[in-house]
């Protein structure tokens, strides 16, 4: 019987180490593939936010209650919150592509919209715990939570210029996913 285990721990240890070489030669995607990958998750994030922005726009000029308003604009936030992590999980599935700084360009992404996730995180609980009862006090507190919004959505932009990668910015030209 010592012999059975040892055999089948031999043969797990082989697997085990084939998987882990074959792994390590694998590599990332090609610059092309991320790119595609890439804008094949920003693409629906983008329509999302922007039907979200429009929405919320809306939002503050419409004639509801606070009540009906900050319903609305909870909801709306959340979804633009769930949406930005929707599409960063999706860059994080990505991986990593084989291109001069590779790594750090697919953590920029990934670290950009996931502070984009947290401002809209944030601007829904400050919504929410928003009071109903005095509609201008709601109302200064809602433009005050989308100033902050705003200001933090800003800052999270991916700063592209220290991020350079020749075959990056060739695949995002070229794919028809970026177009």
């Amino acid at each position: 019987m010592r012999t059975c285990r040892a055999s089948a721990a031999g043969k797990f240890t082989v697997v085990l180490a084939t998987i882990v070489v074959l792994a390590g030669c694998g590599g990332g995607p090609s610059p092309r593939a991320w790119a595609a990958s890439v804008c094949g998750a920003l693409t629906p994030w983008r329509s999302e936010i922007s039907k979200l922005t429009s929405s919320t726009d809306e939002q503050m000029t419409a004639q509801t209650t606070p009540a009906q308003a900050k319903e609305n604009l909870v909801r709306l936030f959340d979804g633009a919150e769930q949406a930005s992590e929707a599409a960063r999980r999706k860059v994080e599935k990505a991986g990593v592509p084989e291109a001069e700084n590779g790594e750090a360009i697919s953590a920029g992404f990934r670290s950009s919209l996931g502070k984009m996730r947290d401002a809209y995180g944030r601007a829904r609980d400050t919504i929410d715990g928003l009071g109903t009862g005095e509609p201008t006090a709601f109302y200064d507190g809602v433009r005050a939570a989308v100033d902050t919004l705003n200001k933090e959505y800003d800052a999270s932009a991916l700063d592209t210029s220290k991020l350079n990668s020749e075959e990056l910015k060739q695949a995002f030209d070229e794919v028809p996913e970026c177009r």
